[in-house]
């Protein structure tokens, strides 16, 4: 059989990347930031394994590469790159959707016990030498609404499920599948509404495309309860932020963990850097000590499936954009 050649666009000083190396002599691996510096390795390129989700260079790829026959996205989140030329073009995609999902469910409850227990004014009474008595909330007198219940929603509801919680899920395809019994109550996308005044947690774990952007706005936080906690650990842009900023300021919300922003690095100039009842992860609630390299596993679990003429795992809609 011919050698396999696999172009892969990102840092050839990325350190896990060296565990491609596995493949070789048989596959022919090339690393480069971007398509120029691939070269004439993409005449040849049957397989595109992309880390930095790069729009340009991914386009600029499949222009190039005559014989690619599959592309794997590192990340879940594929808006950064699905171009209409892709969309368009019969090769299939792949994404790393349950990578990175169970360490963000870990996040959503750590943010969920951060306010049940208000750990701010422990800490503050604690800074103050302070013997402050107040009484808190059990989780499992509490319910939480997933919107978005993919795979990083479906780790949300199992650990929130374990702790006793009514767990309430919305996604655009309501027929029952793995994952529900986990769930009390499904509702559609058309739901949310319904959904929202139910919930003393919300948690965006859905992908970003033109129908979930600003998906939760003005309008649902005011269908919100006044004590409800908002969370984002899927994609920034499905909440608006300014509309959530303001929601916090005049007390509509109660507080808002966030681990994702419409725009990265978050300005410093934002007010929710100084609201206290606010809770800030900078994009890394999913940046485990082996996330890259679980990342690269599975790619190379992938390949062996692919060249084995399995099927793969995560394959993507792309018109659909997740």
């Amino acid at each position: 059989m011919d050698q396999i050649t696999v172009v892969v666009l990102g840092d050839p000083a990325e350190p896990t990347l060296a565990k491609l190396d596995a493949l070789r002599p048989e596959v022919k691996i090339v690393i480069a930031k971007t398509a120029d510096e691939l070269g004439g390795a993409l005449q040849e390129a049957r397989v595109l394994y992309t880390t930095t989700g790069n729009r340009k260079e991914v386009s600029a790829v499949l222009e190039r590469a005559p014989k690619l026959e599959w592309i794997q996205s590192r990340s879940a989140g594929l808006d950064g790159f699905l171009s209409p030329e892709l969309i368009e073009s019969p090769i299939p995609l792949t994404n790393g959707s349950g990578c990175f999902s169970q360490s963000l469910g870990e996040f959503v409850l750590t943010g969920a016990l951060y306010f049940a227990k208000d750990l701010p004014r422990m800490l503050r009474s604690k800074k103050e030498h302070r013997w402050d008595v107040f009484n808190v909330h059990e989780l499992s007198t509490q319910t939480m609404g997933i919107v978005g219940h993919g795979d990083i929603g479906r780790a949300a509801a199992k650990r929130a499920k374990a702790m006793g919680m009514r767990v309430l899920a919305l996604r655009r395809d309501v027929t029952p599948r793995a994952g529900d019994e986990d769930v009390d109550q499904v509702y559609s996308n058309a739901e949310l509404h319904d959904m929202l005044p139910e919930c003393d947690y919300v948690v965006a774990a859905a992908p970003l495309t033109p129908a979930t952007k600003h998906m939760l706005s003005t309008a649902e936080f005011a269908k919100m309860k006044p004590t409800a906690v908002v969370m984002n650990v899927g994609r920034g842009p499905v909440i608006d932020e300014a509309a959530i900023a303001e929601a916090l300021r005049t007390g509509v919300i109660r507080g808002a963990v966030l681990d994702v922003f419409e725009v990265e690095p978050l300005s410093a100039e934002s007010p929710l850097w100084d609201m206290e009842n606010v809770l800030i992860s900078a994009h890394t609630a999913d940046h485990t000590q082996t996330w890259l390299a679980d990342s690269v596993d599975f790619f190379l679990a992938q390949f062996a499936r692919w060249k084995a003429g399995e099927p793969l795992e995560n394959m993507v809609d792309k018109r659909a954009g997740y």
